[in-house]
């Protein structure tokens, strides 16, 4: 499964760079996401719980993140098992450029997965797929902008620091 798409964030692009690079702001926005630690050098680890058509499963896996290029572009790359699930991998060239006074996300995703997820069918996993991703950036343009932050559930703390981050 391959799919496109960009959205203008209204913060700058160092701004956009920091919370990419960030396991908290990762964790408030990848939906389903019960954990979420490492660094953007080592790579991050995280649990994540989804319901995919019938199949509802804990998946554990590592994203690790390349080609890194301040503040314009990085390549990350993931995988996670979920038990007698299945198997998810993929990956995410992400690329960043001022555009006014915020920031033009455009992002190029590729997914697989495996065992009793790849026996949905895929349409099933296209949709879910699109859906994930869509929530992804939604929920990190609203934790970004500093809108909607409750529904994220930002803490006081990592609001802060967007605040600091954006100069306010």
């Amino acid at each position: 499964m391959k799919m496109s798409d960009e959205r203008v964030i209204a913060a700058e692009p160092s701004v956009v760079w920091a919370a990419l690079l960030d396991p908290e702001v990762l964790k408030a926005c990848v939906p389903g996401c019960q954990e979420m630690t490492g660094s953007p050098e080592d790579g991050f680890e995280a649990t994540v719980v989804q319901k995919v058509g019938p199949v509802k499963a804990t998946f554990k896996g590592a994203v690790t993140l390349s080609a890194m290029d301040e503040p314009n572009s990085l390549t990350l790359t993931g995988e996670g098992k979920g038990g007698a699930a299945g198997f998810a991998k993929g990956g995410a060239d992400v690329s960043l450029a001022a555009e006014g006074e915020g920031t033009k996300i455009a992002y190029d995703v590729t997914a697989n997965v495996g065992g009793k997820l790849a026996q949905l069918g895929s349409r099933i996993i296209d949709s879910f797929a699109k859906k994930m991703a869509d929530q992804f950036f939604e929920r990190f343009q609203a934790v970004v902008e500093g809108t909607d932050a409750e529904e994220v559930e930002v803490s006081e703390e990592k609001k802060g620091w967007l605040a600091r981050l954006r100069g306010g």
